[in-house]
């Protein structure tokens, strides 16, 4: 199917005079109005600062002495809070489908020839483990992502690849689903003890326990290896693009591709919003590390289990003696087990981190990881939702500084989700407050000398959800954002009004906030400025094409 410019029909429609008026924001930006929607489901996809003091299991290294290594010669240059931010789109989730190829080759073309047309910088895509080494150990098939890479090239398009080692489906938004590899499934039922466990038993197939990272339980391999071989499959098999139009590697670390436990998991009902999750410590290699923790500081009975009172999924924190205002969180044992539970998450991130680092080197791509935005029950002293995906974060102890710094130690951007989020559009039984969690992680990345990008945590098209993420990056809070990922390339994006905003978006982002709105008198889009396209519209061919 042939791509058209005409000025006869658009994909940005005509309207009427009154539904095309638009309004400036505080933050002198403005969009075309719309009526922001009601989200009572706000998952995916959080002060004082305080040493981090686990020791036993992540200890950084002195930031006294140490020269960080930096690791790419391709980068964004550390934003200013004004300065200009490239925006990515994440495309679907089966772009690639279950048998090695790209889905709707024509399609897509015909979407990143408008994506480029709209002045975005690139695309966002996952390279499932599922996928690419589903046939066997160390046995890849690279080729749909190779059709993939060299049709955004054409376009001059940059491309951001997760490496997902995470299954596809159960999560927020996953409209497909995608198992770990056959063979890894197969090891899994063996040894169910592989994959994260709750304190009722109830197993977590998303993946891999971080508890045998180091133990050779998949064929001879430990996880770390076997990640550490795909992503240098990755290297060898597209060394020529990476520096190029692959600008960046972003590197999946938990369930979603998030440096989490899993601890809120979504699939049949098991948890749902706003529920405190639970801590996921209970398969043998954890309870072993946890055992093992508490012998080597003397509290031995410390070690038979995780907390007995904190809860279930769907509790709130008052539920629970674990987790309200004065609870179990803040004695002298919850400190150890957060202590030790969030050090082990720490030392899973920092272990890939190594591995991806030592890979990638000198290849000229970015090295990103992702963070989770929990932001329910943010305005209670324990943040329990924080704390049972891991993030010892609470009113006396920062979560996030000691991942910040753990970032840059390796050079590596922190993406961070739930930008477009503001703390008035949140059910206030929730105690939610995206904003205060979003301000703490600017300010970690900032005393952490860390880059900061992000991500929109659910699809959203209106103009409130654009203006926070703008609103964000200005703010002098903290650092403001390298760069920018909307979720996601669907139909609806292409729609008139929501490919509108977008277009605007980036065009704002570009402009670090201080873009032109279009004129009112511009009902049909004719003057505006399309990443090169002037006076030209993306015809109604597109839009029936761009159906991914």
């Amino acid at each position: 199917m042939e791509l058209t410019l005409n000025s006869s029909s658009s994909l940005i429609k005509r309207k009427d005079a009154k539904s095309s008026r638009t309004q400036e924001n505080s933050s002198n930006m403005s969009f075309a109005k719309t009526k922001p929607p009601t989200y009572q489901f706000q998952a995916k996809s959080s002060v004082k600062e305080m040493k981090f003091t686990h020791e036993k299991t992540y200890k950084p290294e002195s930031e006294t002495t140490e020269r960080w290594e930096k690791l790419h010669v391709l980068s964004y240059p550390h934003p200013k809070n004004d300065s200009s931010v490239p925006v990515f789109v994440m495309l679907p989730l089966d772009t690639v489908t279950m048998s090695g190829h790209l889905n709707k080759p024509r399609a897509m073309n015909a979407s990143l020839m408008a994506l480029k047309g709209a002045g975005v910088e690139g695309v966002m895509v996952d390279a499932w483990w599922g996928l690419v080494e589903k046939d066997g150990p160390m046995k890849y098939n690279w080729e749909g992502y190779a059709e993939l890479i060299q049709m955004v090239q054409k376009h001059g398009l940059k491309l951001q690849v997760v490496m997902s080692f995470h299954q596809c489906g159960g999560n927020v938004g996953d409209s497909c689903s995608i198992p770990l590899p056959p063979w890894v499934l197969e090891e899994i039922s063996k040894n169910p003890d592989l994959v994260y466990t709750d304190k009722s038993g109830r197993r977590n197939p998303e993946y891999i326990s971080l508890g045998c990272d180091s133990v050779p339980v998949l064929r001879g391999r430990t996880p770390i290896q076997v990640y550490s071989d795909f992503m240098r499959s990755f290297r060898e098999r597209f060394d020529n693009y990476i520096g190029g139009v692959i600008a960046e590697i972003q590197v999946g670390m938990g369930p979603c591709g998030e440096l989490r436990y899993p601890s809120y998991p979504e699939s049949n009902g098991t948890w749902r919003f706003p529920g405190i999750g639970e801590f996921q410590c209970y398969d043998k290699y954890m309870k072993s590390s946890l055992q093992a923790y508490a012998e080597s500081i003397g509290k031995t009975n410390w070690g038979t289990s995780g907390p007995h009172d904190a809860g279930e999924y769907k509790n709130l924190p008052e539920d629970t003696e674990f987790f309200r205002r004065d609870g179990t969180w803040n004695s002298e044992y919850g400190k150890f087990f957060m202590e030790w539970y969030s050090g082990k998450l720490l030392e899973h991130g920092d272990q890939l981190l190594s591995s991806a680092k030592a890979i990638f080197q000198g290849s000229g791509a970015k090295l990103s990881g992702k963070v989770a935005g929990i932001h329910w029950h943010y305005n209670t002293r324990s943040h329990a939702a924080e704390l049972t995906a891991g993030y010892y974060n609470t009113r006396n102890h920062d979560g996030y500084l000691p991942i910040a710094k753990m970032f840059n130690k390796h050079g590596v951007v922190l993406n961070f989700t739930c930008m477009e989020m503001k703390d008035g559009e949140q059910p206030e039984h929730a105690n939610c407050s995206p904003e205060g969690l979003v301000k703490q992680v600017q300010n970690a990345t900032r005393q952490a000398g860390t880059e900061l990008a992000g991500e929109n945590a659910l699809e959203r098209y209106d103009s409130s959800a654009f203006g926070q993420v703008v609103a964000t990056n200005r703010s002098d809070s903290g650092n403001g954002l390298t760069a920018f990922t909307y979720l996601r390339m669907n139909k609806r994006l292409f729609e008139g009004q929501n490919w509108q905003q977008l277009v605007e978006f980036v065009k704002n982002m570009k402009e670090g906030g201080h873009g032109r709105r279009l004129s009112e008198e511009d009902t049909t889009g004719s003057d505006l400025y399309v990443g090169g396209f002037v006076g030209s519209k993306i015809s109604e061919t597109v839009e029936e094409a761009v159906l991914v």
